[in-house]
């Protein structure tokens, strides 16, 4: 895809989407996925089928740029939906965590701009309807747009390219931290909570997004307002992902580094959708680590280490 201007800001909490659609016999499904993730889009190729690849939404394999193989993803048939045959069916093909992935969709409609704040998080029942693979919920021209859990869907697939949870260097835990973790995905702040908390050194208070966590950060800032001490003495770091309802982890990182009471505080962005490319926006926002999911293990030594660089 041609680089849009979106890609380029930071801090704005906004996105761009592509949107498209799954045809069922009586019933046409709208869905949409970050324009970060998006290499390009593509009609519908000739592939071999990956007998190895045993999930029977994985049609097989094709070949893209340089001769590189990547598989191709049914969606509708992860999803469980009966669609019907179309003619202009597309691939749209993705990127993140440096893992190139081709998804069948029955067309693509336009991309949309939009702000986080009008992305509403799903509901429980909604989660269990869809295997847990919707983010948010977007209501556009009297249509309601479901936004995939892209990397939930190839992890599902494939368990090896799940978030990866190692134990965190004996030498490192001799002191008690307090960390903010915020993400919107239940599992990845169940596994960031487990990896940090299993030492007994850390305790992980946790956010569901942006909004959720700056309004823990406003309270704990007036505690310590009112105890006349600094907030890194009840905070000592920020972890948070990129993509999430209401506030969008950019724009979280800026107003922590514009707060004169809270820019003290390391902040790691940990997101599947941190690469070399688009590092820049992290850094104009001021965040002082990042990281691609799964490197989950890398990512607590980090940010120890930053605690202690920032004088814990």
């Amino acid at each position: 895809m041609s680089q849009t201007n979106i890609l380029l800001e930071s801090g704005t909490n906004e996105l761009e989407i592509v949107e498209f659609f799954l045809d069922e016999p009586e019933y046409r499904g709208h869905y949409g996925v970050n324009v970060a993730k998006v290499v390009e889009i593509i009609r519908l190729q000739p592939c071999t089928a990956m007998p190895q690849m045993r999930h029977p939404a994985v049609m097989g394999a094709f070949s893209h740029r340089d001769g590189k193989v990547i598989p191709l993803v049914d969606l509708s048939k992860y999803l469980d939906k009966k669609t019907v045959p179309h003619d202009d069916a597309k691939i749209i093909v993705t990127e993140f965590n440096s893992i190139v992935t081709g998804f069948l969709v029955s067309g693509v409609t336009r991309i949309h701009r939009l702000s986080w704040h009008d992305v509403e998080e799903p509901g429980g029942f909604l989660q269990n309807m869809s295997r847990n693979s919707i983010t948010g919920v977007v209501r556009l021209e009297q249509r309601v747009v479901f936004l995939l859990d892209m990397e939930n869907v190839v992890a599902d697939m494939d368990p090896s390219l799940a978030i990866r949870l190692g134990k965190i260097s004996e030498h490192l835990l001799d002191k008690h931290y307090t960390i903010l973790h915020a993400d919107d995905s239940g599992s990845i702040r169940g596994l960031v909570k487990n990896l940090l908390e299993q030492s007994g050194s850390f305790t992980v208070r946790q956010a569901v997004s942006g909004e959720d966590a700056w309004d823990m950060l406003d309270e704990i800032k007036k505690q310590a307002a009112a105890e006349g001490k600094p907030v890194k003495e009840f905070l000592q770091a920020v972890i948070s992902d990129i993509e999430m309802p209401r506030m969008d982890g950019l724009t979280l990182c800026r107003k922590i580094k514009e707060d004169p009471a809270l820019k003290q505080l390391p902040v790691a962005l940990f997101s599947s959708i941190v690469s070399h490319a688009l590092e820049h926006k992290g850094k104009s926002v001021g965040a002082d680590a990042q990281f691609a999911k799964p490197d989950l293990q890398k990512l607590s030594e980090k940010v120890l280490e930053l605690i202690r660089v920032s004088g814990e």
